[in-house]
């Protein structure tokens, strides 16, 4: 076809693959959910200050030379003893409290980030067999994700972090104390993972797509990579959502019982248990400012995976 002036009529672009993505579902119902806005928004925030914590932070509160003892105890939005100013005040050593949450957060973020993805790594593998392969497989998996899933994960983190410390030599026990929390909240984690994927993977093989790569003489192992595993990602992402803010209230759990990383590298939990032996003698600070920095990072990944849940679920659109 042609217009008036004899030049051809050109069918429109198609939109670009950005402009498609913001126009899904998904986006659609982020950008009609005010909270969710919210809660990614403080995600980011405190994401990107523990990210860039060396840059951020006015103090380094792990470096002996820069502490001052006489500054302890110095209260939130005032000067020290020695004139240095404190926005949320300094602890028993005289670190100041803004810089040691942002520090702390990167170690809470980490060993949550690390712990979550272990436990999916295992889960959704086990999940993946146990689904695939039925019979007798299928029930030995689900059955130690039974017992598994009878006990609670804290126990299951302190039962795991307490043989680790009896097998790894004194000597290592403060390096590898970050990576041996890691393995425990990931072990103490995995089976929500697997029992989801193994239902997922059950309803996924009776179908024609899974069929065909059979007659075809495809591997187990690339089936399930390669078609039975992009169909099951949806329940899992949700999952892993949730899963980190637990993870990093399992760390700080653990970190408070004085199990968790040691005190050259605190965390998150760690602070909170500082802070409270000096809670009722007037020094509330030191406790209120990293406790309300994990309730709201855990509460704004709850958020998120509340809404990813609805987002992803066909029934509610």
């Amino acid at each position: 076809m042609a217009a008036g002036d004899g030049k051809p009529i050109l069918p429109p672009e198609p939109p670009g693959r950005l402009y498609r993505a913001w126009d899904s579902d998904i986006f659609y119902s982020y950008r009609r959910s005010p909270v969710t806005i919210i809660a990614s928004i403080v995600v980011v925030i405190i994401v990107g200050a523990a990210l860039l914590a060396p840059w951020i932070a006015p103090y380094n509160p792990f470096n002996p030379a820069s502490l001052n003892l006489m500054d302890g105890f110095t209260p939130p939005f005032s000067e020290s003893r020695m004139g240095n100013y404190y926005l949320l005040g300094t602890d028993n050593q005289g670190r100041d409290v803004f810089s040691t949450i942002l520090y702390g957060s990167r170690i809470s973020l980490f060993v949550g980030f690390s712990a979550t993805l272990f436990a999916m790594a295992l889960g959704i593998s086990l999940g993946l067999i146990a689904g695939y392969q039925g019979g007798t497989t299928d029930a030995i998996i689900m059955r130690v994700t039974d017992i598994q899933l009878s006990f609670p994960a804290i126990l299951i983190a302190l039962l795991i972090f307490g043989i680790a410390r009896g097998i790894i030599p004194p000597s290592q026990q403060e390096s590898m104390a970050v990576y041996v929390l890691i393995v425990a909240i990931g072990l103490a984690n995995w089976a929500q993972f697997a029992r989801t994927v193994r239902g997922a993977t059950m309803v996924e093989r009776q179908k024609d797509y899974v069929s065909a790569a059979r007659i075809m003489g495809v591997h187990p192992i690339l089936i399930l990579a390669r078609h039975v595993l992009p169909n099951v990602m949806g329940p899992v992402l949700v999952i892993a959502t949730i899963g980190l803010a637990l993870a990093i209230i399992e760390e700080a759990t653990l970190s408070f019982l004085g199990v968790g990383v040691p005190p050259t590298q605190p965390s998150l939990g760690t602070l909170i248990r500082i802070g409270q032996q000096y809670l009722f003698s007037g020094e509330w600070w030191i406790l209120f400012f990293p406790a309300f920095t994990l309730i709201l990072l855990a509460l704004s990944v709850n958020l998120l995976g509340d809404w990813l849940r609805d987002a992803l679920n066909p029934r509610l659109r």
